[in-house]
C-alpha cells in the first residue's frame, strides 16, 4: 500500500461556493485517508459558512478572483509553490468518497506511463437516489461524444475525482472556465504523453444545492468541439 510519509507530497484542490453542508465532511474524510495533504480551498464568494469551516479544517483558503470551477481550479494551480508530486481534484459536496484516493495514488505510483487516474460513476456502486435520471442521461451522452469527438475513451469522463501527476499540471494554464476544465484536462494528459486510468468508485448524494445545470452541459460539448479542433 502506497504510504505518504510525514510530509505528504499530495495536494488536494477543492473549489468551493456555498457548501457548507458538505465541505467539513469533504476536507475532515481526505485528512483521514491521506494523512497530512496540503488542501487548497478556492471559494466563489460564498455567502454562508464554507470559509469558516474550510480554515477550521486548517485548509489554505482562496477567495476566488474570477468564476466557475475551471477558474477556481486555475487559481489555485498559481498558489503552488511547494514539492508536490500527485494533486487531488475533487467536489466539495461529499458525493465523492475519499476512501479511493490512496489507491488511485498507488496506480500512479506503480505505473509510471499513467498521468492521471479518475473515478468512474458509472458502475454497480451507484445508488439510485445519487444521481437524477436526467444527470444520468445527460453525462452519458456526454461520454459518447467525448469518445467520438475526442478520441478519448473514458467511461466517465466528466468525473469530478482525480489524481493527477504535478508533472502533468505543472505550467498548465486551462482555457476552461467551468465545468469543462475536466475535458481539457483529459486532453491535456493524453497531450503530454501520458494515459489514462479509470478506477470503479461509489457516488453519494450531493449535500447542498446542486450546481450543475442544462446549460452548463453546452459549455461541455463546446470545449469538446473546441478540443477536437486543435486536435484535427
Amino acid at each position: 500500500m502506497w504510504s505518504m510519509g510525514f510530509r505528504s507530497p499530495v495536494l488536494a484542490i477543492v473549489a468551493a461556493m456555498n457548501e457548507e453542508e458538505g465541505i467539513g465532511l469533504t476536507l475532515s474524510e481526505l485528512k483521514r485517508h491521506l494523512g497530512k495533504p496540503w488542501i487548497i480551498v478556492v471559494d466563489g464568494k460564498s455567502s454562508d459558512r464554507t470559509v469558516e469551516v474550510a480554515k477550521d479544517l486548517d485548509a489554505d483558503v482562496f477567495l476566488q478572483e474570477g468564476l466557475g470551477k475551471g477558474d477556481a481550479i486555475a487559481q489555485a494551480l498559481k498558489q503552488v509553490d511547494r514539492d508536490i508530486k500527485y494533486v487531488v481534484l475533487t467536489d466539495a459536496d461529499y458525493t465523492y468518497p475519499a476512501k479511493y484516493v490512496p489507491r488511485m495514488i498507488e496506480i500512479l505510483e506503480k505505473h509510471p506511463k499513467v498521468g492521471m487516474v479518475c473515478g468512474n460513476r458509472f458502475n454497480h456502486h451507484l445508488e439510485v437516489t445519487a444521481m437524477r435520471n436526467t444527470f444520468y442521461l445527460g453525462n452519458r451522452l456526454l461520454a459518447c461524444a467525448h469518445s467520438l469527438l475526442n478520441g478519448v475513451d473514458m467511461r466517465d469522463p466528466l468525473t469530478g475525482l482525480r489524481v493527477i501527476r504535478w508533472d502533468v499540471l505543472k505550467n498548465w494554464v486551462p482555457k476552461s472556465k467551468d465545468f469543462d476544465i475536466e475535458v481539457e484536462l483529459n486532453h491535456l494528459v493524453e497531450r503530454k504523453g501520458y494515459g489514462i486510468k479509470e478506477i470503479d468508485i461509489s457516488y453519494r448524494p450531493r449535500l447542498g444545492q446542486k450546481k450543475l445545470q442544462l446549460k452548463h452541459g453546452v459549455v461541455i460539448l463546446k470545449r469538446m468541439l473546441l478540443e477536437s479542433a486543435h486536435h484535427a
